[in-house]
């Protein structure tokens, strides 16, 4: 277990930087190679280092909006609420723009505002103290989501365990402790494991790595080979092959946003895993914070689909151009959307939800 801590300790996403003047978060484009600190400290900084994914993974991205509208919040002059507020939600606004499908992202945004309109009558002074401590309580609510989405998959992963034999287990892109406050969403069924007692051999993770941008290559298979776990890394189409030789009983995905008939936005490739999940009849499950699920959503078909620089595919990660100069990649989404026929479930802190999903959402009490 001092290990396991040890290891969050290390890799620790977004913390605050000295005296609470900014925020601390680890370069993630740098990983795994480098594992870099960098202080970032205003409205631009916090946008640049979102959009850049020097900081993703929505529930990492909400907390760090959080933390960075906090410091923004301490740097505003006014002392009168209406100057001090009209500055404040011009910046909200700004790093609203940063990624337009993690609704995590909005939502850490407007609490922090509700907690400006809140308590328009204390002295600004004391809303900046608030607003530092909305920020900790949101870092500390996401722990706690990581840890009750852990504790039901783990439940789903212990009805699979066959003694002897070590538990295939799939995953793509990085929902893991890079992409929150500490345990994930997609891996935090493993470190649930871990911390249950399971020994890193008795299960063995594959992660896609997850082209363009190599997320579950260079973070996933990072985060969970430290952590002392089985891990092995395949290129995305590999998949259908690994599930048909029977090697993997079960996925787990994290989210960006599931519209309210389940339908589940996440890294680019999910949709295709879903896809393939349901012809060889693995298990397929949807690890999602109830505050990625968007009720005023409908359906996939309405959720915003980042587009992203056409670099990304041809040069990005290459010491040479993997591409002819002039041809085109233009069409660069970061998300596509999985169809909830295809999602055997979706876990919430709040437990496991089958369909009908907008049933199962109601009953939980997520509106």
């Amino acid at each position: 277990m001092s290990s396991l801590n040890d290891f969050f300790e290390k890799v620790i996403t977004v913390k605050w930087g000295p005296e609470k003047k900014s925020v601390d978060i680890i370069d993630q484009t740098l990983l795994p190679n480098t594992i870099k600190r960098i202080q970032i400290r205003t409205q631009e900084e916090i946008w640049e280092a979102i959009k850049k994914l020097r900081v993703r993974g929505a529930p990492a991205i909400g907390v760090s909006a959080a933390y960075g509208m906090a410091v923004i919040a301490n740097d505003i002059p006014d002392e009168d609420y209406e100057g001090f507020y009209t500055k404040f939600k011009a910046s909200k606004e700004y790093l609203a723009t940063s990624r337009p499908t993690a609704v995590n992202l909005f939502w850490a945004l407007n609490r922090m505002e509700d907690t400006v309109k809140a308590n328009r009558e204390k002295p600004v002074s004391e809303i900046r103290r608030l607003l530092y401590a909305e920020a900790e309580k949101i870092r500390e609510e996401d722990v706690q989501i990581s840890r009750n989405i852990g504790e039901t998959g783990f439940r789903l992963m212990e009805e699979l365990k066959e003694d002897g034999k070590e538990l295939g287990i799939l995953t793509h892109c990085n929902a893991g402790t890079l992409c929150s406050a500490k345990y994930g969403t997609a891996t935090a069924p493993m470190y649930m494991a871990l911390e249950h007692g399971w020994k890193g051999t008795d299960m063995h993770v594959y992660c896609d790595e997850t082209r363009p941008l190599l997320q579950g290559a260079r973070l996933t298979s990072f985060e969970l080979y430290n952590a002392g776990i089985t891990t092995s890394v395949q290129c995305d189409n590999m998949a259908a092959l690994l599930m048909k030789t029977g090697k993997i009983k079960i996925i787990f995905v994290g989210c960006d946003r599931v519209a309210a008939n389940g339908d589940a936005a996440n890294k680019i490739g999910t949709s295709a895993l879903a896809v393939l999940a349901h012809h060889y009849g693995v298990p397929m499950y949807i690890c999602a914070p109830s505050s990625t699920i968007d009720m005023a959503t409908p359906t996939g078909d309405d959720i915003p689909i980042e587009m992203r620089d056409p670099e990304e595919i041809k040069s990005m990660w290459y010491k040479e151009p993997m591409a002819p100069a002039g041809v085109d990649a233009s069409f660069n989404p970061a998300f596509d959307v999985a169809d909830h026929r295809l999602i055997t479930g979706i876990i919430t802190e709040k437990g496991l939800c089958s369909a009908p999903y907008e049933e199962a959402f109601r009953k939980f009490g997520i509106k």
